[in-house]
């Protein structure tokens, strides 16, 4: 008995280079944002600055890739038939990951004597920003096709 199934498409997700493209640029950009408020956290608050830039800098960028990297191996499922569940349940799992880090990282830096918490949020916020302009910059010039797996039927020939 044959297969009356058609063909199946590609159905290596469109999203993959983007997200690569985010990952590559989110930390270009990161990278740019970890010195400038380095400098200043430490032009302004010294050491304790420095290292508070460094840390509310470091989790902005390992927050936004653990949004990105748990979506490219979500999409590595495509092909199987159980793929919205299995990329529902890794990329939630990733933000329910995020919102435990950040939760735990809350209450371990809270009254850390050695963490200006003032820099600390001030480079958290600039990296969370940076991250998001990266994000819709990225995903602005990017070109996605509305649909991935659509056959358009042959043009009729004029003999």
């Amino acid at each position: 008995m044959t297969d009356a199934r058609p063909e199946s498409a590609d159905r290596t997700p469109t999203s993959n280079p983007v997200l690569r493209r985010a990952l590559a640029w989110g930390g270009v950009l990161a990278a740019v944002v970890l010195v400038v408020s380095g400098i200043l956290g430490f032009v302004f608050a010294g050491t304790e600055g420095l290292v508070s830039a460094l840390i509310g800098t470091l989790m902005a960028v390992v927050f936004m890739g653990i949004t990105a990297a748990s979506i490219l191996l979500a999409n590595r499922f495509a092909s199987s038939d159980v793929f919205v569940g299995v990329f529902f349940g890794i990329v939630l799992g990733g933000w329910l990951l995020k919102f435990i880090v950040f939760i735990v990282l809350v209450v371990v830096l809270r009254d850390a004597p050695w963490l200006n918490p003032t820099v600390l949020f001030l480079s958290l916020v600039a990296g969370v920003i940076a991250s998001l302009v990266v994000d819709v910059l990225v995903v602005a010039k990017s070109r996605i096709p509305y649909v991935s797996d659509v056959r358009l039927p042959k043009a009729p020939t004029d003999d």
